[in-house]
């Protein structure tokens, strides 16, 4: 009886499967995919992926720019124009300003259309004769004070052309004004990374196959390809396809990077941004650094490290899927604790492997992303390049020869002692 029941429920399933299947008008998936990609932004991806848009929702990508006009909590500071100007009085006395404190331009509250950032640093969008710039204050979140940004020439850095293409989704350039342009959402939303969905959004489910093929999953690309989904934005360089854009315009996910956009390197001149070793010395630069690792000769990529959406909250600000050295412990198994690693506490594989040597708003605020211990050697070789070593306040000001020596006396194994004994015949 109970099996009849069964047979019976299972043929109830499938009838009503069935019929969900073909009931409905017939969808012209040619038609649908005849039409240009357009972008439709992460409030019409939450329909069917709710989850992930929450997830996406509390990520860093998520506020990489917002529009102070629909949301005023945006701003994660006052705008207040006594305390700017005393702090930029400080930048002036110690010759930090590019140019007279009476003739830089502080934009009042009411000016401002967009926000750039809120975890180590907020910058600010105005727009000027049609363009939009990022104004010249900058309040750096670390510290609570507020920093010049270009404050002699940002009127001749058009945001869009410049950043645009990583601060928003779906950026497009005026062909007879590349200083202009329109984007469908800002920050980085969902169509940044899986690319746009038009076709996507207007297949149904039952077209399952179809579907799946009319967007970018980065999980199901060779590993090679999707990590330059990250390289497009997490990188310094310029764009090959337009001049005078420092992003890479007209790639899109699952494209190979190198044709769109060509890295920076000290080799190339850039001394700003990267130390003579090419370690980098400037933020947006964990992809640069991880072409020079060996993390990416063994196939460790971004997403192998941090989660760019996932349920509840990630470990860490910086997305790691587990907390400091944990994460490094997941795939480093910890076999001893002498010789070189009996420097420092267990495990404190981030402290020397990852040294913060690079900077997105106060000095060292962010780490290296070559994954190797720089030691006090490469600073005496070069007084321009960093040591691992010299990061940690407790060494800041060591001697960089006595930090070495100590180092190698650490990391050595001792030397055998004593007479070496003869093997005696017992039965002799």
């Amino acid at each position: 009886m109970r099996k009849t029941c069964f047979i019976h429920v299972c043929v109830a399933l499938l009838a009503l499967l069935a019929s969900g299947c073909s009931s409905g008008e017939s969808v012209n998936v040619a038609k649908i995919t005849s039409q240009p990609k357009a972008f439709v932004g992460s409030e019409n991806c939450k329909t069917c992926h709710l989850e992930h848009y929450d997830s996406w929702k509390i990520t860093n990508h998520s506020r990489m720019a917002q529009d102070v006009t629909k949301n005023k909590d945006a701003f994660i500071v006052d705008i207040n124009h006594k305390v700017i100007m005393a702090d930029f009085k400080k930048l002036e006395e110690k010759g930090k300003l590019k140019m007279p404190l009476d003739k830089i331009y502080f934009p009042k509250k009411d000016e401002i259309k967009y926000t750039l950032g809120n975890e180590w640093k907020q910058r600010y969008i105005v727009e000027k004769d049609g363009v939009l710039y990022i104004s010249p204050i900058q309040f750096n979140t670390e510290t609570g004070r507020w920093v010049n940004y270009h404050d002699n020439d940002w009127d001749k850095r058009p945001w869009l052309l410049k950043c645009g293409g990583c601060h928003t989704t779906g950026v497009k350039l005026d062909k007879n004004d590349p200083s202009k342009g329109t984007f469908s959402e800002p920050g980085v939303g969902c169509e940044a990374c899986h690319g746009a969905g038009s076709w996507h959004a207007a297949l149904p489910k039952t077209a399952l196959f179809e579907k799946r093929e009319t967007i970018i999953n980065p999980a199901k690309l060779p590993r090679g390809t999707a990590v330059q989904i990250c390289g497009s934005c997490h990188n310094r360089g310029k764009s090959t396809m337009q001049k005078g854009a420092s992003w890479a315009v007209g790639y899109t996910p699952g494209k190979a990077l190198e044709p769109f956009y060509v890295s920076t390197s000290y080799a190339s001149g850039d001394k700003k941004h990267v130390y003579p070793n090419e370690f980098s010395k400037a933020h947006h630069q964990q992809y640069i650094d991880w072409l020079k690792s060996e993390h990416r000769r063994e196939g460790v990529t971004c997403t192998s490290c941090h989660s760019v959406h996932e349920l509840g909250m990630p470990a860490t600000r910086f997305q790691t899927k587990a907390a400091g050295s944990a994460s490094c412990l997941t795939c480093h198994k910890q076999q001893n604790s002498n010789m070189a690693h009996s420097i420092h506490s267990f495990a404190n594989c981030v402290g020397c492997h990852m040294p913060r040597i690079a900077k997105s708003a106060e000095s060292a605020d962010i780490h290296s992303h070559v994954f190797k211990t720089l030691l006090p050697s490469e600073t005496i070789n070069n007084p321009e390049n960093p040591n691992s070593c010299q990061t940690c306040h407790r060494h800041k000001d060591d001697n960089l020869v006595e930090l070495q020596k100590r180092f190698e006396e650490l990391a050595s194994m001792p030397a055998p002692q004593g007479k070496v004994m003869q093997p005696v015949n017992v039965y002799k």
